[in-house]
């Protein structure tokens, strides 16, 4: 067994979603909510159900005193090609708060078959998740 390469997939997970699984903590107990770090213009347009929006260069401490420390934060953007998940993510635990980033953010949200609401909501469709 490569220990170095049990960490690196143990830390991963760690660190990381996937749309199915953050579906299913939306869906069950565990107290989760999404932090869309994207621009308020693009969160009009189209986000994931239920999502917060918090650009990622308007967090402070100032900014994030309402949150609720007890809860996960899941952070995203538009897709692989952006960062603002990860720049969301890096300021939020900076302050304090228990993270994870949306693999593929947006993009495979809705790829994965998943409902959007704003402007250019889309209906999901039927999700079968192949993991």
């Amino acid at each position: 067994m490569n220990a170095a390469q049990m960490q690196h997939y143990q830390q991963k997970l760690a660190f990381e979603t996937d749309s199915w699984d953050l579906f299913e903590m939306l869906s069950g107990d565990r107290a989760v909510t999404v932090i869309d770090g994207r621009s308020a213009e693009a969160y009009a347009r189209e986000r994931i159900p239920g999502a917060v929006n918090l650009p990622h260069r308007e967090i402070s401490a100032e900014t994030t005193a309402s949150l609720d420390r007890s809860r996960l934060y899941v952070c995203y953007c538009d897709g692989i090609g952006c960062n603002a998940s990860t720049k969301t993510a890096l300021k939020l635990l900076g302050l304090g708060f228990e993270v994870r980033e949306l693999m593929g953010g947006l993009d495979w949200w809705k790829r994965d078959g998943y409902a959007t609401e704003g402007e250019e909501a889309r209906v999901g469709t039927e999700i079968v998740c192949g993991c």
